[in-house]
């Protein structure tokens, strides 16, 4: 896979966007800034990191045999993908909170945030953002937040760190095939933050719901257990997991 290193850009994403832009034919490439100044996060929120502490960067991948109707399995794909690399680091108590935080225990450490560019109803490339917390050891007003060197005591190689998951991406993309798809959201339910535990939910109009993650349907609404065999799904915009 081809890299472009820049020292600073507003978003990876926006930058790789633009790479893309009027090419039919590429390779794949990951654009790694060292400084994120404007990156984005699920829901509208921003993702800051410490220049040149973390890993901040996008892969931008030739067209992926998904359905267009099915693009979750995408992220549910990659976010596997990202948590199996992290695990060859000995990062403890690695899951995937819905849709794509990773999480380590009960922190989280990294996100992604995926765009799909489509024509002609097929999705024919794809946008890969990537916000991995590794060397940093404050974050304020983020008590939910850390680094993996906060969790193991080890300070990290970036370029290690970077060349492990783009690896593992670059293996598990190649690898999807209509075929195999249910396997992929199999992995993904298993490693699940909260799956099977009681846990509490929370509205948009700010009340809350109790119930028990069962796994995610091939569209990525979350299916939840509210009452004992009585299932409900959510889409992102629908419910917000508390923890």
């Amino acid at each position: 896979m081809r890299i472009i290193k820049v020292n600073a850009t507003d978003s990876t994403n926006d930058f790789t966007r633009d790479l893309y832009r009027g090419k039919s034919d590429f390779e794949p490439t990951c654009v790694w800034a060292k400084n994120q100044t404007r990156g984005r996060g699920q829901r509208g929120s921003g993702w800051m990191s410490n220049p040149g502490q973390n890993l901040t960067f996008s892969i931008l991948y030739p067209r992926i045999e998904v359905e267009v109707n099915r693009q979750f399995l995408l992220s549910a794909a990659v976010s596997v993908a990202v948590v199996n690399a992290l695990e060859s680091f000995n990062i403890p108590n690695l899951k995937v909170k819905w849709p794509n935080d990773i999480m380590s225990g009960n922190f989280k450490i990294g996100g992604i945030l995926i765009e799909n560019i489509l024509k002609n109803n097929q999705m024919s490339a794809s946008i890969i953002g990537i916000g991995l917390n590794v060397n940093q050891t404050e974050f304020p007003d983020l008590p939910q937040a850390a680094s993996i060197r906060m969790l193991t005591g080890i300070t990290y190689e970036l370029e290690e760190v970077l060349a492990g998951i783009m690896a593992s991406i670059e293996k598990t993309l190649a690898s999807i095939s209509i075929s195999n798809q249910s396997l992929v959201l199999e992995e993904y339910a298993e490693k699940m933050f909260r799956k099977d535990v009681v846990s509490t939910f929370q509205y948009p109009d700010k009340s809350y719901l109790t119930g028990i993650i069962r796994g995610v349907t091939t569209a990525g609404r979350l299916n939840v257990e509210i009452e004992n065999s009585v299932f409900k799904t959510f889409d992102l915009k629908e419910l917000k997991l508390m923890y």
